[in-house]
C-alpha cells in the first residue's frame, strides 16, 4: 500500500505540475478565461490530492487498515472523475462530461472521512 500510494502521489504531482504549465502557456490563447478557469480548478484539486495521498501512503505504513486503504483509493478516483472531467470539458467541449465531475468531488469527500474515521479510531500511546 505504502509504495503504491507514494507512486500515485508522485504521478499525480507530477501530471499536475505539467497540465498547470501546459494550461498557462499551452491553452492560453485557445480557451476562454471560464474554460482556463475551470482547468484550474481541475489543476489545483489535483496538486492538493496528489499531497494528500502521499499523506495517506505515510500514515498506511504506520496506521495499516481499510479506513486508510479506502481513503487513498477515493482520492485516486476522486482526481480521475473530478479533474479528469474537467480537463475534457474544457479542451474537448463535451458539457455533458460535466456530470461526472460531482461524482469525482464525493470520491474527494469519502476520502476525507475514511481519513477523519481512520484518525478517530487511532489509539495513541501516551
Amino acid at each position: 500500500m505504502l509504495r503504491g500510494f507514494l507512486m500515485l502521489a508522485a504521478f499525480f504531482g507530477f501530471t499536475g505540475v505539467a497540465l498547470g504549465a501546459f494550461a498557462a502557456h499551452g491553452l492560453k490563447k485557445s480557451l476562454t478565461a471560464e474554460y482556463l478557469a475551470i482547468f484550474h480548478t481541475g489543476v489545483t484539486y489535483q496538486l492538493v490530492h496528489a499531497l494528500a495521498l502521499f499523506g495517506v501512503a505515510l500514515l498506511a505504513a504506520h496506521v495499516p487498515g481499510r479506513l486508510v486503504l479506502w481513503a487513498g483509493v477515493s482520492f485516486s478516483i476522486g482526481i480521475l472523475l473530478f479533474s479528469g472531467s474537467l480537463y475534457l470539458l474544457t479542451t474537448i467541449g463535451i458539457g455533458k462530461l460535466g456530470i461526472i465531475t460531482p461524482f469525482g468531488g464525493l470520491a474527494f469527500l469519502i476520502g476525507w472521512l475514511c481519513l477523519g474515521l481512520a484518525a478517530w479510531r487511532l489509539q495513541l500511546t501516551a
